[in-house]
């Protein structure tokens, strides 16, 4: 209820053994009705803190400006006069309050103490109060692209081969540009540069792998001409009486869609009528859009009811995919535009286990309410990127396309007023929709458009030496498994030397042996070891985190990114430093580049008493799941039954749930031998 919030743990509080509550607030309700749940529960006397986001906008709405706003000072004083026992203030910027007077009873915090300060108000008997002191990042990004707030210089890199895809800074930052990616050696984690608000909390994620880059000077993001003729598209659908249901994300441009389409239906003449349900969500939350065009009057709801849509118009995937939407599909009527783009979750973002929904079964369930013969997916964001740098034009594309495919009963002129009209982006948003027609009407032109050019760097060949050790390895395989090995083989020979990576091989080779022994046909199991012995063998160390910040394609990527001339700086918490008391990373520049070369090859010291690294428990932690798990193998292959090969299979891929560095790690290997332990004696249960 607005206006109420922590009213009902005045209710509850006699009546449970919870001693305190935490209640959200925002400052706009805060400031609208808020503040009397807040003057009740002093009068009540119950024990709640109020979170208080003050964010200056009035976030559930449209982001207007908050009516008889206090500041936050002359806040703190008022609910000091209203009872409240402890004020704590947090901020990304504490510079900003130098010489600001706070009540007596309030303490200013940096941002990173967010969860301290919730804890400690939680002790006090009484109302507490914890402001946190941040700008809406929605806004703050409007206003940046309006020229009113100067763009921060600096933006943040991940080097994924460094990155160990833990959810670290995902939870630190709770950010939706901290997307999950899949990569060749596992989940890792990337920044969605086009999305990034520059927030930089994710630099607070416990992992090496973060590098500040101060962009050089780059070309001008030059978009491809489309040469080809368009041909207009023969009309699927009527426009006697034509209804769409779109579904997106918040932020994305949904809602200006429809309002473009909308207008273009008044242009060619049309009725509208529409409904946007955007919920409370201004950015990053689900956002459906109904529109319905006709040539007479109706009298009907603007939302669209069950089985009554011409065009199911998908801009995100997992939208499309919802039982509540499709329910508003018919198999013998609508036809499905949708974009197959992987947007991942908040929860995706921080939890490593949470997978993004297999495609061919979400398609499978769009096909099933709709005319498959007929429905078109494309990955609308990728060739947004590709074709225009960044993700803005994705539902452009989309647009584009249904009009190409039969699907709009309004005309191209029509459709392109609109979008100039609508007055943002309009050449670029042109050209987007031309390109979306163009993924009907001419795909081999937008095949060569988007089709993404060859790395800088050439791709290595094995040596003799490597080449005889995935021979070894494979013992005549020539399908994925090979692939495995011809990846790993060169990686373990850099991160130590030849007789290291014989040892990778003899492993691999046995498993692989044993399984086309006792279960022919199968190599998962030899393809489960050589992904996770690897991983294990490899582990990121000092000296493989200076090897893999050195790695010549990582280094061509970040350069494509932001240009030849980048001033790139790295971010360090090294562990000898934080056992000595050291509690923040540290900002190292290009000239310590050196560095790292000079430390890679100290590699030779690498689990010996000279290796200075060496006795930390982490460290000796890594050296033992070696072994171990090479334990696992022998007893798995000691085992190994066709009733047996699937338990083999996940005990042997277990490795995956060790992410991270340091703490992280550690309590991820605990979770690994808990879990290893109740595998292998299943295995044993089914042998």
């Amino acid at each position: 209820q607005m206006g109420g919030e922590g009213a009902q743990w005045i209710g509850q509080a006699p009546f449970t053994e919870d001693t305190h509550l935490v209640q959200n607030l925002g400052d706009g309700t805060f400031h609208h009705s808020g503040s009397l749940a807040l003057r009740a529960a002093v009068a009540a006397g119950v024990n709640i803190t109020y979170k208080l986001l003050y964010n200056e906008h009035v976030a559930m709405t449209g982001g207007q400006p908050i009516q008889g706003q206090l500041s936050v000072p002359d806040l703190t004083r008022w609910l000091e006069l209203e009872g409240v026992q402890r004020i704590i203030v947090t901020t990304e910027d504490t510079a900003r309050y130098k010489g600001v007077k706070l009540s007596p009873i309030a303490d200013l915090r940096d941002r990173s103490q967010l969860l301290t300060a919730q804890q400690e108000l939680a002790q006090i008997e009484g109302v507490t109060v914890l402001i946190h002191d941040q700008e809406c990042a929605a806004e703050q990004r409007r206003s940046r692209k309006r020229g009113k707030q100067a763009e921060p210089a600096e933006r943040i890199w991940i080097n994924e081969r460094v990155c160990e895809g833990c959810g670290d800074c995902g939870k630190k930052s709770s950010c939706l540009s901290v997307l999950p990616v899949e990569t060749e050696f596992g989940r890792k984690t990337q920044i969605h540069q086009a999305s990034c608000n520059k927030d930089y909390s994710c630099l607070e994620g416990d992992c090496p792998s973060f590098l500040t880059v101060v962009p050089g000077p780059k070309a001008r993001y030059e978009v491809s001409a489309l040469t080809v003729e368009l041909p207009e598209p023969e009309l699927l659908v009527s426009d006697e009486e034509w209804a769409v249901r779109m579904m997106g994300i918040g932020g994305t441009g949904v809602v200006t869609v429809n309002q473009m389409l909308g207008m273009a239906g008044l242009i060619d003449g049309l009725h509208v009528y529409g409904l946007d349900q955007t919920g409370l969500s201004q950015k990053g939350g689900p956002v459906i859009s109904d529109l319905r065009l006709s040539r007479e009057p109706l009298a009907v709801a603007s939302k669209a009811p069950a089985g009554s849509v011409d065009l199911y118009l998908g801009f995100d995937l997992l939208g499309a995919a919802s039982d509540k939407n499709l329910l508003t599909a018919a198999p013998d009527r609508t036809v499905a535009v949708v974009s197959t783009s992987a947007v991942p979750t908040g929860r995706m973002v921080i939890d490593t286990n949470e997978r993004f929904p297999e495609l061919a079964a979400q398609l499978d369930q769009i096909d099933a309410a709709t005319r498959p013969e007929q429905n078109l997916y494309l990955d609308a964001q990728q060739l947004s990127e590709r074709l225009f740098g960044d993700h803005m034009m994705t539902n452009t594309l989309a647009l584009g396309a249904a009009y190409q495919r039969g699907m709009l009963p309004v005309s191209a002129n029509a459709l392109e007023q609109a979008i100039r009209l609508n007055g943002a982006a309009v050449e670029k948003n042109l050209a987007a929709f031309a390109w979306g027609r163009a993924v009907v009407a001419a795909p081999d032109a937008v095949e060569a458009a988007t089709r993404p050019p060859k790395s800088s760097v050439p791709e290595r060949e094995l040596s003799q030496a490597e080449h005889e050790l995935v021979t070894l390895a494979v013992n005549g395989d020539a399908g994925e498994l090979r692939r495995l090995v011809e990846r790993r083989i060169p990686e373990l020979v850099a991160f130590q030397d030849e007789g290291y990576a014989r040892r990778y091989a003899e492993l691999v080779r046995r498993v692989q042996v044993a399984e086309q022994e006792r279960t022919p046909g199968h190599a998962e199991l030899a393809e489960a070891v050589a992904r996770h012995l690897f991983k294990l063998m490899a582990y990121k160390d000092e000296y493989e985190v200076a090897r893999l910040h050195l790695d010549a394609v990582e280094q061509a990527k970040l350069h494509s990114e932001f240009g030849p001339d980048a001033k790139v700086s790295f971010n360090l918490h090294p562990p000898l430093l934080r056992s000595l008391g050291l509690e923040r990373k540290l900002e190292l520049g290009p000239w310590f580049t050196p560095s790292f070369r000079a430390l890679y090859r100290m590699r030779r010291l690498r689990g010996t008493k000279l290796d200075p690294f060496g006795r930390a428990e982490v460290r000796r932690v890594e050296r033992e799941l070696v072994a171990e798990y090479a334990a696992m193998v022998e007893d798995a292959l000691a085992q190994l039954t066709p009733d047996t090969h699937a338990t083999a299979c996940e005990l042997l891929g277990l490795p995956d749930v060790i992410r991270g560095y340091e703490e992280i790690k550690l309590r991820n290997v605990m979770l690994f031998r808990k879990r290893a332990e109740a595998l292998r004696k299943r295995l044993a249960a089914v042998g």
